[in-house]
């Protein structure tokens, strides 16, 4: 990925304050995000109802939540359109852009390449469950605060959960390594440079954490 490596451009203070509030926005949206629509009730056997569609309890960023599910229904669909974290993007639907990877019991996945009633006892994670208590952000969102780390930041939440589970296996990788394990995952501005220096402030921070 050699865009990685191309020099960073400095933004000018006018824009860099644009650009804070623009991505604070988009952080802050995603941690406080809920879905009312749906009870959080303790986990069932998955009932048939009308459709061929099934009910089904899924733990999603550590609560448990019921939802009818087709057979073929992907869990970015479920996640998107039925809980309604929408932190989740789409962006190829087919398992190439990383837009949409979340945690499957701390491994990223894509989740447009996923089927829903498949993880069915795993621990699903989104960029709305990385934020801690009282909404403190995360390290890895911390540091894409402090690096300014995107533009129009559409594929920002897929790098995020790349990168917190990447640094769950390697908390101190050297910026090769952190670019070669989220290689998964691309950038349709090809911002790499300023990615990359999130990513790696985020592990600092994670770190010190």
């Amino acid at each position: 990925m050699s865009e990685m490596e191309e020099p960073r451009a400095e933004a000018g203070a006018g824009s860099a304050i644009t650009r804070r509030k623009f991505i604070l926005g988009v952080i802050a949206g995603g941690a406080v995000v809920s879905a009312a629509g749906y009870r959080l009730l303790a986990p069932r056997a998955p009932l048939r109802i009308a459709g061929g569609e099934r009910l089904l309890t899924l733990n999603v960023n550590g609560r448990p939540r019921r939802v009818e599910v087709a057979k073929n229904e992907r869990l970015a669909w479920t996640l998107r359109y039925k809980l309604g974290l929408t932190g989740t993007k789409l962006g190829c639907d087919r398992g190439e852009c990383g837009a949409c990877t979340v945690l499957l019991d701390d491994v990223p996945h894509y989740s447009c390449s996923v089927l829903t009633h498949t993880v069915r006892g795993r621990k699903v994670q989104t960029v709305e469950g990385l934020a801690g208590p009282g909404g403190k952000l995360h390290p890895v969102q911390q540091g894409v605060m402090d690096e300014q780390g995107f533009q129009c930041a559409f594929c920002m939440s897929g790098f995020l959960m790349a990168t917190v589970g990447f640094l769950k296996t390697n908390p101190n990788p050297t910026r090769t390594e952190l670019a070669h394990g989220i290689s998964g995952n691309l950038c349709r501005c090809q911002d790499y440079n300023k990615i990359l220096d999130a990513m790696m402030k985020g592990a600092e921070l994670m770190r010190r954490a």
